[in-house]
């Protein structure tokens, strides 16, 4: 626990899943990943909610951040408009049900897309209740329905699958749009004051050093990559995968990666 913030992190792909509690409200962010865990988060829920309203934020569509939903009654569900409209619904949700069955894993709720209460469309959109103030900003590059929260007075950033310890950016909308999302960090971190950082997955951090070192890494790793993709530079690609920890699965989405800016560079040179 960091004051009132307690981190479940699932030892599937370390995702986390977030619980803030103020003095006005519990903000339970992507509860997640197996049936157990769900029920340990929405046990642990029940003891501190007394009578606090509590809201559910979808940071993105990602079927592994989206699956707890229906997992804990009586919330308040928040996610992006593009979460909102996504037109793939069926398809993630074929997804959480893909993964249950390939490991023989029951839950005790239905698996559902989430239907949302509060819509976020824009940057520095607030949702205020009572003295704590969530801030929104769109985080568009790794999906494009992703939203970035800054909680206050707790002095939290909760940043979805970006900034990251343990992965590099995994890019399933557009470079582009990933650079812009990472340069937005600037300015969160001018606008409020960020005591806690956390990620979809791996390790959060409370050094504002830490974050800028994985902002500046993660668009070194775009650039790098991009570049050896215009020049068909293939052992400088390979060399970005060099040390990670999970390197068969991560080349996957490496080569991912690569498709998609092979993709945009070939829209750029047609001058679409």
């Amino acid at each position: 626990m960091k004051n009132k913030i307690t981190i479940f992190q699932s030892p599937l792909y370390q995702t986390n899943a977030t619980v803030i509690e103020t003095d006005d409200m519990i903000l339970l962010v992507d509860p997640t990943t197996l049936p157990h865990e769900i029920v340990e988060i929405r046990n642990f829920i029940t003891s501190i909610r007394k009578d606090l309203p509590v809201y559910l934020l979808f940071t993105h569509s990602d079927w592994d951040h989206i699956l707890g939903y229906n997992g804990i009654e009586d919330v308040i569900c928040i996610g992006s408009e593009k979460l909102n409209t996504n037109i793939d619904k069926g398809r993630i949700v074929d997804q959480i049900k893909k993964f249950d069955d390939q490991y023989y894993l029951v839950r005790d709720y239905e698996v559902a897309y989430p239907k949302l209460d509060y819509v976020v469309f824009e940057d520095q959109q607030q949702l205020i209740i009572g003295g704590t103030t969530v801030t929104f900003y769109l985080a568009k590059g790794h999906t494009d329905d992703g939203i970035f929260a800054v909680v206050e007075p707790v002095g939290t950033l909760i940043t979805g699958d970006y900034l990251s310890d343990i992965e590099f950016p995994y890019i399933y909308f557009s470079s582009y749009k990933y650079e812009e999302t990472m340069d937005k960090l600037d300015s969160i971190l001018k606008s409020h004051t960020i005591d806690f950082m956390i990620p979809g997955h791996g390790n959060p951090t409370e050094d504002s050093a830490e974050m800028m070192r994985r902002k500046i890494f993660s668009l070194d790793y775009i650039h790098e990559l991009r570049s050896s993709v215009m020049n068909n530079d293939q052992a400088g690609a390979d060399r970005l995968l060099e040390g990670w920890r999970f390197p068969i699965i991560m080349r996957e989405f490496h080569e991912g990666n690569k498709s998609i800016m092979k993709k945009e560079i070939e829209v750029v040179d047609r001058g679409e």
